[in-house]
């Protein structure tokens, strides 16, 4: 059985065309006809494809204006990261995480790259399922209505030296990366894709990482990895290694066209050379990177790559806004404006995302694509006036422009409002659960 959707304006790559009609059946798109009168399901404004947030950390959210008093640095940051981390309970993981995610949707987000390391109870013994958090995302994905790529992160280590991990580190290790291999190996659910993640160069030993890499490239999974997102890492990096994070990773056969990089923040000449040299992807998050202080990455370089946005922390949950951030960000480090066209940076937050997350069948409006439509209000007080442009799209527009999500051509948000979850109390009532007696 088929449906169509009526699109005022559809962005088709390079452009947006008017009144174009989709024909979708079983969640595919079959058909894409611009230049026709308005008829059943209809879209109006500025209709995208899917956006894909390709790296969360959902228990994160929590920490939203909860860290903002006083100064302190990443460091500081980590540190209420991990204390609420010990609060989560798997069904408490499940509340949050269904909130978030219906949160990722109502901003125009049709698939998340979850960042997942909050694996077992808090002094590190695993649940009598031991991937019962995971699974409890995979659930909060189902519910809110969004693809998930849970990409299950190995953990083993409290810094680049090879410590012990710390008590409030215990519940994201696995012992070594053959027991995290042989974990995941069970982690199935319905409609997810799992891939895998190295935390980092200062969590995971290089020889351990190799493992991780292995076992992605043996399932033709993606590959995930934290890199040069602080100076102080990269710094540690070359102390216990003698090389930067960049470099250690090509030499222990992570870095390659399955890998994503995250942050990518502080790279040598050398370190961009070998990113496109071996055709790493990149994940850049600035509404993070900012909100952190980390700085600000050599986007122009890496640019003509895989390139990718994710919203991280989830300081603020708008791909709109790390789009625009990308660009704005390399206007203040370099004095010059228009580095990166507005289209490209919509490409990044469509299809590049859903390429790092190993779902290259969606991020736009073309026959055989997943059928995710995204309608943007064209005549908001942010937009008005802008006209249907990718300029109007990524520098004045925000997630609370977005109606309406179709996801597999099925209807998730409608005018603002989510069908399944009541996304303000929702959170609400999960953040608090996890803050009160502090």
């Amino acid at each position: 059985m088929s449906r169509t959707w009526w699109c005022e304006h559809a962005w088709l790559g390079d452009r947006f065309a008017d009144g174009v009609r989709v024909t979708v059946a079983n969640g595919v798109i079959t058909a894409v006809q611009p230049n026709t009168a308005p008829e059943g399901n209809t879209l109006y404004g500025m209709v995208i494809p899917g956006m894909a947030n390709t790296h969360s950390h959902a228990f994160h959210r929590a920490l939203r204006s909860h860290t903002q008093r006083g100064g302190g640095s990443f460091w500081t940051w980590r540190d209420a990261m991990y204390r609420v981390s010990q609060r989560l309970t798997p069904d408490s993981y499940l509340e949050l995480a269904r909130a978030v995610y219906a949160e990722m949707a109502l901003a125009g987000i049709t698939t998340v790259g979850e960042f997942h390391y909050l694996h077992h109870g808090p002094d590190g013994t695993p649940y009598d399922d031991p991937n019962e958090m995971g699974h409890a995302l995979i659930e909060a994905a189902a519910q809110a209505g969004i693809r998930l790529t849970l990409l299950d992160t190995c953990y083993l280590t409290a810094n680049a030296a090879g410590d012990p991990l710390e008590y409030h580190q215990r519940r994201f290790g696995d012992g070594d990366a053959e027991r995290w291999a042989r974990r995941v190996d069970g982690l199935k659910g319905d409609g997810v894709l799992v891939g895998a993640a190295v935390h980092s160069v200062r969590a995971v030993p290089p020889p351990q990482a190799t493992t991780v890499a292995e076992w992605a490239q043996h399932r033709s999974a993606p590959l995930h990895v934290h890199s040069s997102e602080q100076i102080a890492e990269v710094q540690q990096c070359r102390q216990a290694h003698g090389a930067t994070p960049t470099a250690v990773l090509k030499e222990h056969g992570v870095l390659g066209p399955r890998t994503t990089a995250v942050h990518a923040t502080h790279l040598t000449e050398r370190d961009v050379a070998d990113m496109l040299g071996t055709g790493t992807a990149v994940c850049f998050c600035p509404t993070t990177e900012r909100d952190l202080g980390d700085g600000i990455g050599p986007a122009a370089a890496l640019i003509d790559g895989t390139f990718s946005l994710g919203s991280d922390s989830h300081a603020v949950i708008d791909l709109f806004e790390e789009a625009r951030a990308v660009e704005l960000d390399e206007r203040l480090a370099s004095r010059q404006r228009g580095l990166i066209p507005a289209p490209r940076l919509l490409g990044a937050a469509t299809g590049d995302g859903h390429r790092a997350l190993g779902r290259p069948d969606a991020g736009r409006i073309a026959v055989g694509a997943r059928a995710d439509l995204v309608a943007v209000d064209v005549a908001s007080v942010r937009t008005a006036g802008g006209g249907a442009t990718a300029e109007n799209l990524v520098f004045a527009a925000s997630a609370a422009d977005v109606t309406d999500v179709v996801v597999d051509g099925r209807v998730i948000v409608t005018e603002g409002r989510h069908h399944r979850v009541d996304v303000p109390k929702a959170i609400a009532r999960s953040v608090a659960a996890l803050w009160e007696d502090r």
